[in-house]
């Protein structure tokens, strides 16, 4: 069955549902999904710790919103790839939240004949169908650090690419540390 549409879950204002117990009877859930992500620091983290990576961009989300795992990950590998073609190893990018929410789906039939098949609101709780992360407004997406101002321009340009995949408007903070 296809993904549900992120608009069903993104705006919404939500309790964390993280609960999971130790003795599978007593847990709501049954199953935690897998998480989607794979990485969540890239390029070179030693330049970064020796104070060469002066120029910081962090990508934060501008109001209340969930992020779903897949979406995050589709954001990850993009960015990763360009940054990784455009500066190989001269870099650091990083993935901030980590989606701890357990979101649920009541499954519904639709079409000709489905009425008699379901059960409707009756035991509407839902099976887990995905990971999200529930930021507030100003917390952290993506973080990049980089060498030159030309590479801040690059960077910044690689995330205004990624504003279609995320839910929620964003905006990006510049920032130069010098040792």
């Amino acid at each position: 069955m296809a993904l549900r549409k992120a608009s069903a879950y993104s705006k919404k204002k939500v309790v964390p549902f993280t609960r999971v117990s130790k003795k599978r009877q007593k847990s709501y859930i049954k199953t935690i999904p897998p998480q989607k992500i794979i990485k969540f620091t890239m390029g070179n983290s030693d330049l970064f710790n020796n104070g060469k990576l002066p120029h910081q961009l962090t990508m934060v989300a501008a109001e209340n919103v969930q992020i779903r795992h897949n979406a995050l990950e589709a954001c990850r590998q993009f960015i990763n790839k360009k940054l990784e073609k455009a500066f190989p190893g001269a870099y650091l990018f990083k993935v901030i939240p980590f989606p701890h929410h357990i979101q649920r789906e009541n499954r519904m039939l639709t079409g000709a004949g489905a009425d008699r098949m379901q059960t409707g609101m009756q035991l509407a709780f839902g099976k887990s169908m995905g990971k999200s992360a529930i930021l507030k407004p100003n917390s952290g997406i993506f973080f990049v650090a980089v060498q030159n101002p030309k590479a801040v321009n690059f960077s910044r340009k690689v995330l205004k690419q990624i504003n279609s995949k995320l839910p929620c408007q964003t905006k990006i903070w510049y920032e130069y540390k010098k040792d």
